[in-house]
């Protein structure tokens, strides 16, 4: 909102303090992550800028750091396993997720507040509990140190972003057309795949992108549940600090940067088509 010529001075003052205040508050949490994108370019094997880097000298850049990680066994086995990982806890994610949000969001759910504080407790309690917790679980029943107990975990860790989004998309959905479909004979599975998925579609959409995200990026839990079969790209990134110092990892750092921000503009893509799609709604 631009400054209005006859603000006081007081309010003058504010007007320029918010917005040095969030430049700041930008800068400390952006600056630490922007860093490391030249850092990956050094020619040494150093995690600190070089005085050829400092001057642009050309000799002080290369791509050595990326082409360990792309022709490296290690490394690619464990980015292979991320992505055999994530898009399995994605997909069951998202079906849980969405059927969950879809209950929660009817009126005539019992203790919706109650289910509602269960199901998006993994966002809320510490992470480190919650992988302490099914550490135990799942050794118990056989499934620590299997790909598909990994999965099971990051799947439950995904659910609440999914619970959200779909719960906000279904605030503005119009029920009379779910009552419309089924008075023309459509039963509900045909309903929701005919009518409710295509308005809610966005939002399943961006649940599904942050647990993704959630799964791809997570290294906590991995380390309870996971072996040395289910070594991740973080695993392998958290491991590669505490025993030796790899500017590879900065490399893999700036990658995961990259596909990060391509998938914050998708999901900021989507939010404002389900705005447009909410808008065009009847009532």
């Amino acid at each position: 909102m631009a400054l209005q010529p006859y603000a006081t001075t007081g309010q003058r003052i504010w007007y320029y303090a918010f917005r040095v205040l969030c430049g700041l508050i930008l800068f400390f949490l952006i600056f630490p992550i922007i860093i490391i994108i030249p850092l990956s370019f050094n020619a040494l094997p150093y995690f600190t800028f070089t005085p050829g880097m400092l001057a642009l000298e050309a000799d002080a850049y290369s791509l050595e750091h990326y082409r360990d990680f792309f022709y490296n066994d290690a490394w690619q086995q464990a980015l292979w396993n991320s992505l055999s990982i994530a898009p399995a806890a994605t997909l069951l994610s998202v079906s849980l997720g969405t059927l969950a949000a879809i209950g929660l969001s009817s009126g005539k759910m019992p203790f919706r507040g109650v289910v509602m504080a269960i199901l998006i407790s993994p966002m809320i309690v510490p992470l480190i509990i919650s992988a302490a917790g099914m550490y135990f679980f799942y050794s118990r029943i056989g499934l620590q140190g299997t790909w598909f107990g990994v999965v099971l975990a990051h799947a439950a860790l995904g659910v609440p972003f999914v619970i959200i989004t779909v719960t906000a998309t279904l605030v503005g959905f119009d029920r009379s057309l779910t009552r419309a479909a089924a008075n023309m004979g459509a039963g509900p599975v045909r309903t929701f795949f005919k009518v409710q998925m295509p308005l809610i579609l966005p939002g399943v959409i961006s649940g599904g992108l942050f647990a993704f995200i959630t799964s791809f990026d997570e290294v906590v839990v991995i380390l309870f549940l996971g072996s040395a079969g289910e070594q991740t790209l973080p695993w392998r990134m958290f491991t590669g600090l505490r025993e030796q110092i790899s500017p590879t990892i900065l490399a893999v750092a700036t990658l995961l940067v990259s596909v990060s921000v391509i998938l914050l503009v998708t999901l900021e893509i989507l939010r404002r088509r389900s705005e447009r799609l909410r808008g065009m709604s009847p009532g």
